[in-house]
């Protein structure tokens, strides 16, 4: 594979979405409920365009072909794309929703792989790239929501868990995460 990325432009996020809708209904099974998945992409996964304009957000393609998507944020909003309603108490875009380097953790977010190339290095690719722009910008911490077929990947990578999450969404289904978080200070750790 010859794996390149660049921040993801307005003129992606059709092609991102399809890949998000993609990668969470085949990568999911066994994880989530048919019910779970189909009201997570209604509610939950997508691009969040706030990201696409701070160029936190990236694409990865092999070559030509679109393998993965995502990006990292100095915003407080901890997950979901445009569709998800703005977290109470945050105010995208406003000065108030902007973290500090040192003291507040980055968010890594929304990261979304081809089941064409899962398993085989996008995510990780993708990873390292966020945390060196986050270490880049003064962030020693980063956090996320994980869904639950993203928590051993982020285990693997020196990630822990902070706490269980039960999402109620807008239809009633419960949707479940795990917080997350790891400190960009420490060594890489390396994983197989």
């Amino acid at each position: 594979m010859a794996l390149s990325l660049r921040p993801a432009t307005v003129a992606d996020i059709p092609a991102l979405n399809a890949l998000i809708e993609r990668s969470a209904r085949q990568l999911s099974i066994g994880f989530y409920t048919p019910a779970e998945i189909d009201a997570a992409v209604r509610y939950v996964f997508g691009v969040d365009t706030t990201l696409v304009g701070d160029g936190t957000y990236f694409v990865v393609h092999d070559g030509e072909v679109l393998a993965g998507c995502g990006g990292w944020s100095r915003r407080r909003t901890l997950y979901g794309g445009d569709q998800r309603p703005v977290e109470v108490g945050s105010a995208a875009g406003a000065p108030s929703d902007q973290l500090q380097p040192g003291v507040d953790a980055a968010k890594v977010r929304a990261f979304f792989v081809s089941p064409d190339f899962a398993r085989r290095g996008v995510g990780r690719f993708l990873l390292d790239a966020c945390l060196s722009a986050a270490r880049a910008a003064g962030f020693t911490k980063v956090e996320l929501m994980a869904t639950l077929p993203g928590v051993p990947f982020y285990a693997a990578l020196g990630f822990r868990p902070v706490r269980e999450v039960t999402d109620p969404l807008p239809d009633g289904t419960p949707l479940r995460f795990v917080q997350m978080d790891r400190d960009i200070t420490l060594p890489e750790p390396t994983a197989s």
